[in-house]
């Protein structure tokens, strides 16, 4: 192997190195991994090694040296569903996270299916990743996954969700708080005729959103019309099953003047749901949506939700599985961390003070309507 022939982009081996400085493998090795044999080296042998080294372009082989090491510097990263905006978001938040250690993801793509969860947890684990980030949704935490993760004693962070066990670490957004706000924020702007589409009843958000609106309700004195409270039935599919619960909520012949939905894309689908029935949005009806993706600045009207820090997601996720493996390494104990994230209400262009035509107005389509 000649300096020319490594300039051509020819892989440069430790042998070539050896063959190069006519001398052996293994004491060429002991020099360019810094080995503690290597004091016993002279100085002008090691100097030689490291410059021919050099000049031929040698590189070490990381995956060799983590399987000496048992240190794969490689963390997996699972998602739901890579189309998914919320999940773009995220991952670009462990992107930028990780970007600062010498740790690099390894991505993999559940496609909302349980069967793939399992396959590809074995294919991570096979590859010797040192620690998994799971984004979750409600294919994630059925008893027999749950079990599988601890079963493995592997560093992992769930972010997004609560998995209902105290076991593994998870970091989420505080959904309560969110909803808390929402409504808050319609009732200040004179809202007291509300609808809401609530999530699916097997993702536990929901619950969560449920619970703050609830809470609100209660301390502020506001009534809930249990008619007018609809639930979203499939978790993959929320546009249409926005746009089909905003036509079901309008044909109950029961006015309302604002909608809290249960995530932006259920919110686009209740938008589009209106105004295809004739009616403005906000002028007619304010909507609320939750997690803030990028379309919903960009949306006609753009949209009013509640935004989850997906970054802040991140790098609390990234930063916990980076403690939990360094304390692994050490054979410590891992302790379980829990936190949950406030989200922060972003008002825009689809929400607007309730005025009292806007009742006389939904309430003249609801009654043509019938």
């Amino acid at each position: 192997m000649t300096e020319a022939n490594a300039k051509k982009g020819v892989t440069v081996t430790l042998r070539d190195v050896a063959r190069e400085c006519g001398l052996s493998a293994t004491t060429v090795s002991m020099v360019l991994s810094h080995s503690p044999m290597a004091t016993y080296i002279p100085e002008h042998t090691k100097q030689r090694i490291i410059h021919v080294a050099e000049a031929l372009g040698y590189q070490p082989n990381p995956f060799a040296q983590a399987l000496r090491k048992r240190h794969s510097h490689t963390v997996g990263v699972m998602v739901p569903d890579i189309a998914d905006p919320y999940c773009a978001q995220i991952l670009r938040g462990i992107e930028n996270s990780l970007s600062h250690s010498n740790y690099v993801p390894f991505l993999v793509d559940i496609q909302n299916n349980r069967l793939r969860f399992k396959k590809y947890l074995n294919v991570l684990l096979a590859r010797r990743v040192e620690g998994l980030i799971i984004l979750a949704n409600s294919l994630s935490f059925e008893s027999e996954l749950l079990s599988t993760l601890e079963r493995q004693k592997i560093p992992s962070v769930i972010l997004g969700r609560e998995p209902g066990t105290d076991a593994l670490s998870w970091v989420t957004t505080d959904n309560e708080a969110g909803t808390h706000q929402a409504l808050e924020y319609l009732y200040r702007l004179g809202h007291r005729k509300i609808a809401f589409i609530r999530g699916p009843k097997m993702i536990i958000d929901s619950h969560h959103q449920w619970s703050g609106i609830c809470s609100f309700a209660a301390a502020s004195g506001l009534e809930i019309d249990p008619k007018l409270v609809l639930t979203l039935t499939d978790p993959f599919s929320s546009y249409e099953a926005g746009y089909e619960r905003t036509k079901d909520l309008l044909s109950l012949q029961r006015p309302f003047t604002a909608v809290v939905a249960f995530d932006d894309m259920t919110a686009f689908g209740c938008i589009r749901a209106l105004i295809s029935a004739g009616l403005r949005v906000p002028a007619d009806c304010s909507v609320i949506g939750f997690d803030d993706i990028p379309a919903a600045a960009f949306y006609n009207p753009a949209l009013t939700s509640v935004r989850e820090h997906m970054a802040t997601l991140a790098s609390m996720g990234s930063e916990i599985l980076m403690e939990a493996i360094r304390a692994h390494r050490k054979n410590a104990a891992v302790t379980p961390v829990h936190h949950k994230v406030r989200p922060e209400l972003i008002v825009r262009e689809s929400t607007a003070p309730r005025l009292d035509r806007r009742d006389r107005s939904l309430s003249a389509f609801v009654s043509t309507s019938s």
